[in-house]
């Protein structure tokens, strides 16, 4: 289904039906990644998990700048290459927090892999199904 939204002129898939879904599904992926972080940090503070930590801080930095991207400055490309990014960054912080945490690294975070792998395909739909692809969208 497509809707108009943002601006008026930018097509997009009607997410209304999922509105009242975005808050609780937030609320619980980042109190989950934020235990994993914690229990991550807990094995040796940020001396011995530097690396599995600055991969987590990486993800989350392109998870806080997809929001403006997306929906203050309107750029779809922008916003689809640092979903992307974050996807990767995701998939790299699991990595980093398996041998640390075990599986409890999997069962914490692959449902944020998941949401994010959602909003990816939304993202990049929006992009390439709006005149201006590689730029702002149409201002009203």
């Amino acid at each position: 289904m497509v809707a108009h939204d943002l601006s008026g002129h930018l097509a997009v898939v009607d997410w209304k039906q999922l509105n009242w879904l975005f808050g609780p599904v937030w609320t619980a992926l980042y109190t989950m990644m934020g235990l994993a972080s914690y229990l991550v940090w807990r094995q040796g503070g940020f001396e011995q998990q530097a690396l599995p930590l600055a991969v987590y801080g990486l993800q989350l930095a392109l998870n806080f700048l997809w929001t403006p991207l997306f929906f203050k400055v309107h750029r779809l490309d922008l916003a689809s290459a640092d979903i992307a990014g974050m996807w990767l960054a995701i998939v790299a912080t699991i990595r980093q927090f398996r041998p640390v945490i075990g599986d409890l690294a999997l069962l914490l975070l692959l449902p944020y892999l998941a949401w994010v792998s959602y909003a990816s395909a939304l993202t990049f739909w929006i992009w390439r199904h709006n005149p201006t692809r590689t730029g702002r969208a149409k201002a009203a």
